[in-house]
């Protein structure tokens, strides 16, 4: 059943797809039996959100990205915390050895391919560390920041829109390489951070706080840089804030440079993780 399940995505026209799903996900009339019926297929908890009544929600999308309410996420309060970006689950998390990223058993990526062939931004997590977070269609959607930051650039990458369920990681080789994606540089007080919001099957959109709607692309679509290191007012964000959002299901990749962080010790692949909980803590008291 996998193996068809894979072929199935290889044939599919991802991007027609995902915008055909993008505009019903805006449908105002529709709303009420799309969220529904999303509500009882994957056993959706609203007990926490700030919007519980279908009625209220304006279209999909808005039910989707859906805000909590206030202290639903409290953050770790550990010194030298670093927390989690997002709801869902670990897919990986690690070292980055020899230039490669963990995927799933057996198969690793390349951090150069993952920050679409920029050797230098790759050069900075060289024997860095990193973790996969997967969204399941059931969490929150709304990606934080794992620390503060200075947003620095943006790299808008074009790709396929594979799903990026545990199935098809052990299935499609580079898969986060391959897919679409906005990579986002910060700065912060560890030296640089990467922060990268995977595309995935069906997703309609990918925003972000400072700029809005990022994917879907229409018109020429190639790889897209945009410079912040001397925007006025700086984009700032504290640990916890709010980064960007999906719009359907998909995988969050955090970078650190080498030796900055520790994980916390009981992350493992698989581990179920709430945005706001404790990823790993600063690894030397002098960078605090």
């Amino acid at each position: 059943m996998s193996r068809l399940f894979i072929l199935f995505q290889y044939l599919l026209p991802h991007h027609l797809l995902s915008r055909m799903v993008g505009v019903l996900a805006q449908n105002h009339l529709l709303r009420k039996l799309f969220i529904r019926a999303f509500i009882k297929r994957y056993k959706v908890d609203l007990s926490q959100a700030k919007i519980q009544d279908v009625e209220r929600f304006e279209n999909f999308n808005a039910f989707f990205t859906r805000e909590l309410q206030d202290g639903a996420r409290p953050l770790a309060n550990a010194q030298g915390a670093i927390v989690c970006p997002a709801d869902g689950a670990i897919s990986q998390l690690g070292n980055i050895t020899a230039g490669n990223l963990l995927q799933a058993k057996g198969r690793h990526y390349s951090c150069e391919s993952l920050l679409a062939g920029d050797v230098q931004m790759a050069g900075l997590f060289r024997d860095g560390t990193f973790a996969t977070i997967y969204l399941s269609p059931r969490d929150y959607h709304r990606v934080h920041m794992p620390m503060a930051g200075v947003l620095k650039k943006t790299v808008y990458v074009p790709g396929k829109l594979f799903s990026v369920n545990q199935t098809t990681a052990d299935a499609v080789p580079d898969l986060f390489t391959v897919n679409e994606r906005l990579i986002c540089l910060f700065d912060t007080k560890l030296g640089p951070m990467v922060v990268i919001l995977v595309g995935a099957m069906i997703v309609a959109g990918i925003d972000t706080v400072w700029a809005g709607e990022i994917c879907p692309r229409s018109g020429k679509r190639e790889i897209q840089i945009t410079d912040y290191a001397n925007r006025a007012p700086a984009v700032e964000l504290p640990l916890g804030g709010e980064l960007g959002r999906f719009r359907l299901g998909s995988t969050a990749i955090v970078l650190f440079p080498h030796g900055t962080i520790n994980f916390a010790s009981s992350l493992k692949a698989t581990s179920s993780v709430a945005m706001g909980q404790l990823l790993g803590q600063v690894a030397s008291a002098e960078i605090e």
